[in-house]
C-alpha cells in the first residue's frame, strides 16, 4: 500500500519538502526513515522526541561497528569469519515535555494543530506541534534539528515552548543508549533486516557531567571501537539545571521552570560525536573540540544545500508531483555522501541500521555514477577507501585461490561478513565494479594522477583476479565458472554473463594502462582473456543467455500469489534456483554499463526476454529496467519502472523502508534521469548523448561535473542544448553527430524515437513490476 501518495492532504506536495500535517498511528518507523537527517558520517533517524511516541529511533555513525565470531552450522574453508554490524550510537534526540503536571504525547494529548517537515533546501528538520492541555493552557512545541557539515560530527537540537497564558514547564533533555536497550530483533527470517546482538555492546569508559555539560564515552566491547560525545544545554531564560544526571544508559539534564504567555522557552542542545582512531585519543576531548552553537550547524546545513543544489538539482518540467520526489532521492544522496570522508557508503546511508551498515557493490555502480558527476572529490574519496582495503582483499583473494585482489561481498572493516556464500562471497563482479568505478571516475574527472597511482593500483590486483579465476577452455574460449551475477535468483553458475562482460571490461581496462607492474607476458594473457571470453548465447531464442544453463530451467510458476513476493523469504533458496526468475536485472544491466558491446537489437531482444521474467525483488532493478526499456524505445515502459524506483521508499513498495533509505535505488533515480531519459553515456571516446524524454514531461535539464569543468544540460522533445558554464569547451556526441561545446548554448535537434514492436517469445504471462502484453506462437 502506498505511503506518501495515497494521501496528500496529509502528506501536501511541495518541491522543496516532504512535508506532514497530520499525525495518524501506524508507519511511525518509516516515516523516521523518510524524515530522517544526515551527512554520510553522522545520521539521526527521524523520531519525535518524546519516547511514547517513536517507533524505532536511533542515530549512527558511518563505520562504527561491532564484530563478532561468526557460527556456522557446519564450518568450511575460507568461509566468512568475522561478522560486523553498524551500532546505534547514544542518541541525543530525546526529551520529556510536562506541563502542568502533563506529560505531552501524541499517542495520549489533544493535538490541536501538527505539522513537521524536512527540508530538502536547508537540510533542516522541524515539527511543530499545537497541544490542547488539561489545565486549559494551549502550548505550542516546535523543535528543530540538524548536523554539521564542516564539522561533520555535530548535531544541533533546538526546542521551544511556548503558551497561551503562564505554565509551570518541566523539560528534561537526554542521552539513551539504544544499542543496549532491549528491543524488538526485526531480523527474523530477513537477511536484509539488522539483527541485535546478545550481550552489552557498549562498555562505558567516560561518564562526566553538570550543570547541563555531559561528557561521556564508550567502548565497543568486540571491535573496541572509542565513541565519544560531548553535549552543552543553553536556554533563553538562563536558568540553571534543575538537575543532571550521568548514566551509562540515560543521561539527561533537567529544567524546571515557569513559563509566561509572552515569553517562549527556547532550549538548544549542542552535540558532538567523535570516534577514536587510537587507543591513545580521548574521543571526548575531541568532540568537546567539536561543539558548535546550535545556531551555527544550522547555518553550516543551509550553506551547504545551498551550494549543491546549485549544481546537482535535476528539473524536471511539468511534472510537479515528480518534482518533490526527484529532490527528495538527490537529498537522500546528499545525506548519505556528502561527509562520508575516505569511507564507504552503507547500503542504507545513516538513515537506518538495514544491511548491518555494510558496504556492497551498490555504491560503485549506483552511487558512484552520481558522485563522479556532482561531487567527484567524493567519488574520489570512496574509492580511496576501496584502495585502503587492498591488503585484506589480497589476504581474501589468497583464501579463495586466486591471485591479486578480491574485494569482499559485504563489509565495514574490510573483512567478508557474507555468511552465506552462495547469495555473497560468490558474487566475483564485485571486483569489476570497483574497476569500472575506477575508470569511469579517471575518465569523467581527467584526475591522471589517481589513474597512474591509486586507479592502476586498483585495475591491476582486480585483473590478475580475473585472469586466475578463470581458464581457457578446450573451445579456445576464456570461460569463469562457479560465481553468482547479480541475479541472487541464479547463484553459483558457469560464465554468468553480466560478470563476463565486466570481467572483460576490467582485462581491457587493465591491460590498457603503461604501468611499470604490468610485463608483456601479463598484458597479452589479459588481452587474450579479454578477447576470447565466453559470452552466452540461446541460438534459437536469439538472446544472449543470463549463464551457461538459464535457459534450460524450468519457467516459474507466475501463478505465484503477489502475497509470496519476495521470492527469498518465502522459498528455499533451492526452489528459487532451478527456476527461470530474476530477482533483479543481470543480463539487462550489463547491456546497459557496457553499452558499447552490444547491437541495439541484442539490447531489445534481452530486455524483451528478460524484463517480464524479473520480480522487482531487488531495489536495485527498477532503475535499470527504466534506463533500458528507454534506450529501446519503450516509452511507457521506461516511465513506469522509473516512477515505481522513485517511490520505492516514499510509498514504502518494499516493506523494509523501517530500516533505513535505499541508498543505492536513489543513485538509480539520479541515473534513470541523467543515462535513461537523457541517454548519457560514458567512457567511450567522448560523452554520448541520446536524449529519451518521457512524452508526458516538457523538459529536464540538469549539472554534470565533467573533466574540472561544468556541463549544462536541457532538452525538450524537439532540442538538446548544451552549455559549458564552466571550464574548457568540451566536444561531444549526440546520436552519432559529433560537437564542440563551448560557453555559447549549443543547440541540436532531436527527432522523435519510433517505438518497436516487442519481440514474440513464447512463454505465459509476466507478473513482474511492470505489465507486458506478450504474444504466443
Amino acid at each position: 500500500m502506498a505511503l506518501i501518495t495515497s494521501d496528500r492532504a496529509r502528506f501536501p506536495n511541495d518541491p522543496w519538502k516532504l512535508v506532514e500535517t497530520v499525525h495518524l498511528p501506524g508507519n511511525a518507523g518509516t516515516l523516521e526513515t523518510l524524515f530522517s537527517v544526515g551527512n554520510g558520517h553522522l545520521g539521526i533517524r527521524g523520531a519525535h522526541w518524546a519516547a511514547a511516541d517513536a517507533e524505532l529511533p536511533g542515530s549512527f555513525i558511518n563505520g562504527f561497528h561491532e564484530t563478532w565470531d561468526i557460527k556456522h552450522a557446519e564450518n568450511a574453508y575460507g568461509f566468512a569469519r568475522t561478522g560486523q554490524r553498524i551500532l546505534y550510537i547514544p542518541d541525543a534526540n530525546n526529551f520529556v515535555v510536562i506541563i502542568d503536571g502533563e506529560m505531552l504525547t501524541l499517542e495520549e494529548s489533544t493535538v490541536l494543530d501538527y505539522r513537521r517537515s524536512v527540508d530538502f533546501a536547508t537540510g533542516i528538520y522541524e515539527c511543530r506541534i499545537v497541544w490542547q492541555c488539561r489545565s486549559g493552557a494551549t502550548v505550542t512545541t516546535t523543535e528543530r534539528r540538524a548536523v554539521g557539515y564542516q564539522a561533520r560530527g555535530t548535531l544541533g537540537i533546538s526546542l521551544e515552548v511556548s503558551a497561551d497564558r503562564d505554565i509551570s514547564a518541566d523539560v528534561t533533555s537526554a542521552v539513551v543508549n539504544r544499542q543496549d536497550q532491549p528491543v524488538e530483533d526485526h531480523s527474523s527470517h530477513d537477511p536484509r533486516r539488522a539483527g541485535r546482538h546478545a550481550g552489552r555492546v557498549l562498555l562505558p569508559v567516560r561518564l562526566d557531567g553538570g550543570d547541563g555539560s555531559l561528557r561521556l564515552s564508550w567502548a565497543a566491547a568486540e571491535s573496541r571501537q572509542l565513541l565519544g560525545m560531548a553535549v552543552d544545554h543553553w536556554t533563553s531564560a538562563g536558568v540553571q539545571p534543575f538537575d543532571t544526571q550521568v548514566d551509562q544508559d540515560d543521561s539527561s539534564v533537567r529544567y524546571v521552570l515557569a513559563v509566561g504567555a509572552d515569553t517562549p522557552f527556547l532550549l538548544e542542545k549542542s552535540v558532538s560525536y567523535s570516534v577514536a582512531r587510537s587507543a591513545d585519543e580521548d574521543p571526548v576531548d575531541t568532540a568537546e573540540r567539536g561543539l558548535l552553537p546550535v545556531g551555527e550547524v544550522f547555518a553550516q546545513s543551509e550553506a551547504h544545500y545551498r551550494d549543491y543544489w546549485t549544481t546537482s538539482d535535476i528539473v524536471v518540467g511539468g511534472q510537479p508531483e515528480l518534482q518533490q520526489a526527484i529532490r527528495w532521492n538527490l537529498f537522500q544522496l546528499a545525506q548519505a555522501t556528502a561527509c562520508a570522508d575516505v569511507a564507504g557508503i552503507p547500503a542504507k546511508g545513516v538513515s537506518g541500521s538495514g544491511y548491518d551498515g555494510h558496504y556492497f557493490w551498490d555504491q560503485e555502480v549506483y552511487l558512484l555514477p552520481y558522485l563522479t558527476y556532482t561531487s567527484p572529490g567524493n567519488a574520489r574519496q570512496v574509492l580511496e577507501f576501496r584502495h585502503e582495503l587492498l591488503p585484506e582483499a589480497r589476504v581474501r583473494a589468497k583464501e579463495l585461490s586466486v591471485e591479486g585482489a578480491l574485494f569482499p561481498w559485504r563489509t565495514i572493516n574490510g573483512l567478508e561478513a557474507s555468511a552465506y556464500y552462495a547469495a555473497g562471497t560468490a558474487q566475483f563482479h564485485i571486483a569489476a565494479a570497483v574497476a569500472f568505478a575506477t575508470n569511469r571516475y579517471a575518465w569523467a574527472s581527467g584526475d591522471t594522477a589517481f589513474k597512474e597511482t591509486l586507479g592502476a593500483d586498483l585495475l591491476i590486483e582486480t585483473a590478475r583476479m580475473w585472469a586466475s579465476l578463470g581458464f581457457f577452455g578446450k573451445d579456445g574460449l576464456f570461460h569463469i565458472h562457479g560465481v553468482t551475477g547479480p541475479d541472487e535468483y541464479t547463484a553459483v553458475v558457469n560464465d554468468n554473463l553480466y560478470t563476463n562482460v565486466m570481467a572483460r571490461f576490467n582485462l581491457r581496462a587493465a591491460a590498457a594502462l603503461d604501468h611499470p607492474g604490468i610485463d608483456d607476458a601479463e598484458r597479452e594473457l589479459w588481452e587474450q582473456a579479454a578477447n576470447r571470453m565466453h559470452l552466452p548465447f540461446d541460438e534459437d531464442l536469439q538472446v544472449h543467455s543470463q549463464d551457461n544453463d538459464f535457459m534450460t530451467l524450468e519457467p516459474w510458476d507466475w501463478s505465484t500469489p503477489r502475497s509470496k513476493y519476495p521470492l527469498l523469504l518465502n522459498f528455499h533458496p533451492l526452489v528459487i534456483y532451478r527456476h527461470q526468475v530474476l530477482k533483479q536485472a543481470d543480463t539487462v544491466l550489463a547491456m546497459f554499463l557496457q553499452w558499447q558491446d552490444f547491437t541495439a537489437e541484442e539490447k531489445r531482444r534481452a530486455f524483451d526476454f528478460y524484463d517480464p521474467i524479473t520480480t522487482g525483488d531487488s531495489t536495485l532493478s527498477a532503475c535499470v529496467q527504466g534506463i533500458m526499456a528507454a534506450e529501446v524505445g519503450y516509452g511507457k515502459a521506461a516511465l513506469d519502472h522509473f516512477i515505481h524506483a522513485l517511490y520505492i521508499d516514499l510509498d514504502d513498495t518494499h516493506g523494509n523502508t523501517i530500516d533505513g533509505v535505499h541508498i543505492a535505488s536513489t543513485g538509480g533515480v539520479w541515473s534513470s534521469l541523467v543515462s535513461g531519459f537523457a541517454g548519457l553515456r560514458d567512457q567511450g571516446e567522448v560523452p554520448y548523448f541520446d536524449p529519451r524524454l518521457p512524452t508526458e514531461w516538457d523538459s529536464l535539464s540538469f549539472h554534470l561535473k565533467l573533466r574540472g569543468g561544468l556541463l549544462h544540460v536541457e532538452l525538450d522533445h524537439t532540442t538538446l542544448r548544451l552549455t559549458v558554464r564552466e571550464g574548457d569547451p568540451l566536444e561531444v556526441d549526440v546520436r552519432g553527430q559529433r560537437a564542440t561545446v563551448g560557453a555559447e548554448t549549443l543547440a541540436l535537434p532531436l527527432h522523435a524515437v519510433v517505438s518497436p514492436e516487442p519481440t514474440v517469445f513464447p512463454d505465459g504471462p509476466p507478473t513482474a513490476s511492470i505489465p507486458v502484453v506478450r504474444a504466443v506462437n
